[in-house]
């Protein structure tokens, strides 16, 4: 199980793409790296891999890239097929769970074409280690038979690249890794680019949308092109339903207010966490389970769907005692952090509806996080 395949269904600034993501992120897909936003550095060492092998006139290294879900693997993916003018195959790793899958698909690749292989971290050990000679020989073995009248037929492949994507390169074995070419990071965007997203997708979608709201709805992204978009399209409904359907910065802070995505792109689940984490337990530490069960939701849901957003943000410690609130989760939430006195906070804070226990050892022992 992946991080996101436990996120609630109803997350807004979920990063896992569902139906509706899918068909409209066909239509908003840039189709050449010229017309692809941000990842400037990827974008760059790509560029160059692809024109050696246009050059050269053979397919290029195999890619992998690697990063957080929506930042555009699959896109780039499509792109590369579309800059070598190539066909592309579409398979994912929890799809081949035999070797005779992957030995299909690859038997029936034609020269030159590009098989994307999303999440291959999660594909199963048999097809993996053919894999690892298809990739490097252009070659692999079919076993007829079974037992010891088992025998094995070599299959010549064609030239082909493989584009591997994942969400966790740690997953991956060293042997498979080391066969790619090229490695690619996705790095989560600036606001700046996010607002350069918004704005493409607006007139892709026909949204009329100015500066303060395209930053406005940036802002609330999570660093995600793919939250963004479903975000725009969540604000284009609001103003299109009260209002006038023009998009500015208050029609999207509306808009993403009935929504309960605050200005920092926190949803309900994020909010629910630092709220239990301060009002309850005075800012930590607290054990994990606790925590989960404060909030009303599974320990893994809490761990690795909202925490990682939280942390990245600062909001959020871990700790080996377990986890706490920072200075920046008081804010956040309006309320005064504890005074600092010693190794441990003497002051309770105070919040709106009055003063917010400090925290104790009781907290921090009651489990490991």
């Amino acid at each position: 199980m992946t991080p996101y395949d436990s996120e609630p269904a109803d997350r807004l600034v979920t990063a896992a793409a569902d139906g509706e993501d899918q068909a409209v992120e066909a239509a908003l897909r840039p189709k050449l790296l010229d017309e692809f936003i941000g990842q400037e550095r990827v974008r760059e060492q790509l560029s160059l891999v692809l024109q050696a092998a246009r050059q050269r006139g053979t397919a290029p290294d195999h890619v992998l890239l690697s990063g957080p879900p929506g930042l555009g693997k699959t896109t780039l993916s499509m792109i590369i097929a579309a800059e070598l003018n190539a066909p592309i195959r579409i398979t994912s790793g929890p799809a081949i769970q035999h070797a005779g899958d992957l030995a299909a698909i690859l038997s029936s690749l034609t020269e030159g074409e590009v098989l994307f292989l999303d999440e291959i971290h999660r594909m199963s050990r048999p097809a993996e280690e053919m894999l690892y000679m298809a990739m490097e020989d252009y070659r692999v073995d079919v076993i007829v038979g079974k037992g010891p009248g088992a025998t094995a037929i070599p299959l010549e492949l064609p030239p082909f690249t493989l584009v591997g994507a994942t969400t966790r390169a740690g997953l991956l074995p060293p042997p498979l890794r080391d066969r790619f070419g090229f490695t690619g990071h996705m790095e989560f965007y600036a606001p700046a680019e996010l607002e350069r997203v918004v704005h493409r997708s607006a007139a892709l979608l026909d949204v009329e949308i100015d500066p303060a709201g395209a930053a406005e709805i940036a802002g609330r992204s999570r660093g995600t092109p793919r939250i963004a978009n479903r975000l725009l399209r969540r604000v284009r409904d609001y103003a299109q339903v009260k209002h006038d359907g023009v998009v500015d910065r208050a029609i999207a802070a509306q808009a993403l207010q009935v929504y309960e995505v605050d200005a920092r792109g926190l949803d309900r689940l994020d909010r629910a966490v630092l709220d239990a984490l301060i009002r309850l337990f005075g800012g930590g530490p607290v054990g994990l389970s606790t925590l989960a069960v404060a909030v009303g939701e599974e320990a893994e849901t809490v761990e690795e769907v909202a925490e990682p957003f939280l942390v990245r943000e600062g909001l959020l410690a871990r700790t080996p005692r377990g986890r706490i609130a920072t200075p920046a989760a008081w804010q956040h939430l309006g309320l005064t952090p504890p005074v600092q006195t010693g190794p441990a906070r003497a002051v309770s804070g105070r919040g709106p509806r009055g003063p917010v226990p400090a925290q104790s050892d009781l907290f921090g022992a009651v489990e490991e996080p």
